[in-house]
């Protein structure tokens, strides 16, 4: 049975879905802990709910990046994880802290990368004048935003979107595939060969 640790920063939505979906379907895996940078973050309440273990790491109390960065690994170590997730855990973690978790922490963002990696990325899109907009599931490295794409949606910019439309719709999709690809790893399903992942199985990586 894997072990998988959530970090959140807020509502966690994706963190909800993965939850809900890994007790519907039965994965070998249990959501362990999940735990939050900021206090007032509404996803503890839902995992607390539901007899998940939930902690807080303040980032505005630590003394330094760094001493946050080691505190939130012996919070996230207390739990034994085999898979850590980022579900809009809007915190830049340093070099030191993702090493030993490399291999097995994921993280989703909202845009098609390498294209748009950072913040304000639907308005970025928008500015542009993408056709396509998405997102993102990637294994995290210490380069911002980057590391192996696991799975991508995709999802037509419209004439009359905003950011907000487009965010909408971008987020629904982010709801199936990050549980479907924390299902893949949980199950073996996954292999990266020369920075690339492949689905062992043959299923497509790619939502549209």
């Amino acid at each position: 049975m894997k072990r998988i640790v959530i970090l959140i920063s807020g509502r966690g939505s994706n963190m909800e879905a993965i939850v809900q979906r890994c007790a519907d379907e039965g994965w070998p895996a249990a959501v362990v802990a999940v735990i939050a940078n900021r206090p007032e973050a509404a996803g503890l309440r839902f995992a607390s709910e539901r007899g998940i273990a939930t902690a807080v790491v303040d980032h505005q109390t630590a003394a330094s990046r760094e001493a946050f960065d080691a505190a939130l690994a012996a919070a996230i170590d207390a739990h034994a994880p085999d898979l850590l997730l980022l579900a809009g855990f809007m915190r830049v973690l340093g070099e030191a802290f993702v090493r030993p978790y490399e291999g097995r922490m994921l993280n989703i963002h909202p845009s098609l990368l390498p294209a748009f990696p950072g913040l304000h990325t639907h308005r970025r899109a928008l500015e542009a004048g993408c056709k396509l907009a998405g997102a993102t599931v990637h294994f995290v490295t210490p380069q911002l935003d980057h590391g192996p794409i696991v799975m991508q949606s995709a999802v037509a910019v419209r004439a009359d979107d905003d950011e907000q439309t487009l965010a909408a719709r971008v987020l629904a999709t982010e709801h199936v595939i990050y549980p479907l690809a924390v299902r893949w790893f949980v199950e073996g399903r996954l292999r990266v060969e020369g920075g690339v992942v492949r689905q062992l199985q043959g299923a497509s990586q790619l939502l549209v």
